[in-house]
């Protein structure tokens, strides 16, 4: 199990996020999207090529990593992927799991529902 941060920030503990998994991040501190982002989506495909349900994401940094890092890792593991959110009170990571699948299936089926009511 690996948890890929997104982008690093520095200073900020990620102790609690060790049991989740090896720590590994995506886009250094230092750099950020400047015009083209190409770079930086490849970097993030070589480091995400193996992604899997038993991986998390750990969103942080810039909003452009993010969006990225989710797509790649969504594209690497058929539409799902897990997330950790960080609680403020209880200052610790929560396990998020996202499905686009059954998103795109519960939309399906709610159009169905109303195309059959006209």
């Amino acid at each position: 199990m690996t948890v890929f941060i997104t982008q690093e920030v520095r200073g900020r503990d990620l102790s609690d996020a060790l049991g989740y998994g090896d720590l590994e991040i995506l886009i250094p501190a230092k750099e950020q999207v400047s015009f083209s982002a190409i770079s930086m989506i490849q970097q993030m495909e070589r480091k995400l090529k193996t992604f899997t349900s038993d991986d998390y994401l750990m969103l942080s940094g810039d909003p452009v990593c993010i969006g990225v890092a989710c797509a790649i890792a969504a594209k690497e593991n058929d539409g799902c992927f897990n997330v950790l959110k960080w609680d403020r009170l209880e200052e610790k990571y929560y396990s998020i799991k996202v499905d686009l699948n059954q998103s795109l299936q519960n939309y399906a089926s709610a159009y169905r529902k109303r195309e059959a009511l006209t």
